[in-house]
């Protein structure tokens, strides 16, 4: 049993209703803050925030709190702009719910006050005080000279005529160009190999001045770019094989450079091929490109070629096939 017992004080006291203390959807924060708010003295212009902290409500729980105030028409707030184009944040604490349509009628009547802080009128920025000297335009016409001494400038030299080409005989179709369009030249054909095969569409722009390099050699040699692209159609591989590093293999085929044949089409006597191709072999099955295999002895077919029978080949008879499996070892 809980026995009550009442004594007015003499001053310092604030009147509150039974229904904003017992209210049912306002917490104990909720309650302190806005009694606390309630028991302010008239002109009073503490914000909520200030009384959360003297009434030692957390961040979290304030926010709660003043949600909930909100939320039940005991708070109100509004953004007006004050003098001096500040904006000011106006809050409303009645002891009764109001709508709001009632409290900005409310607010209206309020006067807006600034930050204690004196604050200074907006004006007109002040004019800019120019440079001295007058304007002059940017220069355009390149970097000047560091050093009025010096017997050369900085800037960028004026190319040359060229002086007129001579007039020359047309080059004959897929003739070897000559040693001065090497390097223009091979860098055409190294720029058209991503459309000489689907295997080398990813060859990497770094490599190109490198390739290029390469087969400016095979150019200088006396090759024609059609023999060039041959040699590389004879190194890709012909099984659907990917080719994973398609500037890597370019490289490597492009790296040694054999004599260039004779007019005739025969190489000379004297000329021998290089060490890695004389013991390559070009197989004469049925190839979509030239295929080349190491032989194992005189045979003239590739180990795909002898594994696999030719079509519409009827069944081959015992000695056939120890015929092949002989020349095979």
């Amino acid at each position: 049993m809980i026995y009550r017992h009442h004594i007015a004080p003499p001053r310092a006291f604030t009147q509150f209703s039974h229904d904003l203390i017992r209210h049912p959807r306002l917490s104990s924060d909720a309650v302190r803050l806005l009694t606390w708010q309630l028991s302010l003295p008239e002109g009073a212009r503490e914000p909520l925030s200030r009384t959360a902290e003297r009434a030692r409500i957390g961040a979290c729980a304030f926010t709660r709190a003043k949600r909930q105030l909100k939320e039940e028409g005991f708070v109100h707030e509004r953004r007006v702009q004050g003098p001096g184009g500040h904006w000011v944040t106006q809050q409303l604490v009645s002891n009764v719910p109001l709508s709001d349509a009632e409290a900005v009628k409310i607010l209206a009547r309020m006067p807006v006050h600034t930050p204690s802080a004196a604050v200074s009128p907006q004006v007109s920025p002040s004019p800019r005080i120019p440079a001295a000297g007058a304007p002059t335009p940017r220069p355009t016409d390149g970097h000047p000279r560091t050093d009025p001494g010096e017997n050369t400038s900085h800037r960028p030299a004026e190319p040359e005529p060229e002086p007129k080409p001579e007039p020359e005989a047309e080059p004959q179709p897929d003739a070897a160009p000559h040693a001065a369009d090497a390097p223009e030249a091979a860098r055409a054909l190294v720029a058209a190999l991503p459309r000489l095969s689907p295997d080398l569409r990813r060859i990497p722009r770094g490599m190109y001045d490198e390739l290029a390099r390469h087969v400016s050699r095979w150019l200088a040699a006396g090759h024609t770019p059609t023999d060039i692209r041959t040699h590389i159609l004879r190194g890709l591989p012909d099984d659907g094989t990917p080719v994973h590093r398609p500037g890597g293999l370019l490289r490597y085929l492009l790296r040694d450079v054999p004599p260039s044949p004779t007019p005739s089409g025969t190489a000379p006597a004297a000329a021998r091929p290089s060490s890695r191709l004389a013991a390559l072999r070009e197989c004469e099955g049925d190839h979509v490109q030239a295929t080349l295999f190491r032989p194992m002895g005189d045979e003239n077919l590739c180990r795909r070629c002898l594994d696999s029978p030719p079509p519409n080949a009827g069944p081959l008879d015992s000695g056939t096939v120890a015929h092949q499996l002989k020349e095979h070892v």
